[in-house]
């Protein structure tokens, strides 16, 4: 399974989400919702979930194996960087 394509939408709040992510996968399969979020030790994905009626949080689509799971955070996090450096205006 390749990933074909990365959107980022940034969130311009000063809370620990930083942007929402839409995955795609071999051109036809799509992945919403994941978010990008600022922890203790830096930035790191959560994958879409749900609220279920005991209050839990439980994701609706996540990887299955730590190395899928390394590779798209990896992947994510390089485009919303690289994202990033693109609106750092250029000094004169």
């Amino acid at each position: 399974m390749q990933i074909t394509e990365i959107r980022v939408r940034k969130v311009e709040t000063d809370s620990k989400l930083k942007a929402y992510v839409t995955v795609t996968f071999d051109d036809c399969f799509v992945v919403h919702n994941v978010k990008v979020i600022e922890g203790k030790t830096g930035l790191f994905i959560a994958m879409p979930s749900r609220k279920t009626s005991n209050g839990e949080y439980k994701d609706v689509a996540h990887p299955i194996n730590p190395e899928f799971r390394t590779l798209l955070q990896t992947k994510i996090l390089e485009e919303y960087e690289s994202d990033q450096e693109e609106k750092v205006p250029l000094s004169s």
